[in-house]
């Protein structure tokens, strides 16, 4: 037990410094590629776009293909915006998987590693100087019911994939920056993955 908390602390830190190195001014934008693998349907579905943190608390997220469509959390609201409809407002506790996306968006676009911790048990392999994961499992229970963890890869200072496993067993896999573009047409969990740990 002793080995196991005089180790927490020096995890702490690396994760801090990991964190730390990821930050950027707002605003922040990063192309993205998202496929979500749904036990409901045969395929998975793919969407592109880009996401900007706009300082704060404040994400857009938004869709060019195959529809479009735009999601603006601020203030603890989601607006939701498709063309050719009327926008569409909720609260953000009604939606614990875009919580849990401002949450680890936010933090590791502004470097705040507090907040990360904060909002989520941490284990991280890997270090801002190589390839590095971060599995990020969130602490509130509400939430947890939802969204069962968050797995974050990356390389040196840029986060590449972002896995949002959902506690119904859902996954959604999201490329991040210039690998957005490589998103396979039709993409496997094991291509993905391949992807994500791949070199640059």
């Amino acid at each position: 037990m002793a080995t196991t908390s005089a180790s927490e602390p020096a995890a702490a830190s690396s994760s801090q410094a990991l964190v730390a190195a990821l930050g950027q001014p707002a605003p922040a934008h990063t192309a993205f590629a998202e496929a979500r693998f749904l036990k409901i349907l045969d395929r998975p579905l793919v969407v592109s776009g880009q996401l900007s943190w706009l300082g704060g608390d404040k994400l857009q997220r938004r869709v060019d293909r195959p529809w479009q469509e735009t999601a603006t959390i601020a203030d603890g609201e989601v607006t939701e915006q498709r063309e050719g409809k009327r926008p569409r407002h909720f609260s953000l506790k009604r939606a614990p998987q875009l919580q849990v996306l401002l949450d680890s968006f936010v933090a590791l676009l502004s470097g705040d590693a507090a907040r990360l911790q904060q909002v989520f048990e941490i284990r991280q392999s890997g270090d801002a100087g190589s390839a590095w994961t971060l599995n990020l499992v969130p602490r509130e229970a509400r939430v947890a019911k939802t969204v069962a963890s968050i797995r974050v890869d990356g390389i040196g200072r840029q986060s590449r994939c972002l896995y949002m496993q959902e506690a119904d067993g859902d996954l959604a896999v999201d490329l991040l920056g210039p690998l957005a573009a490589k998103m396979p047409a039709e993409p496997t969990r094991a291509a993905l993955q391949a992807l994500c740990q791949g070199t640059p």
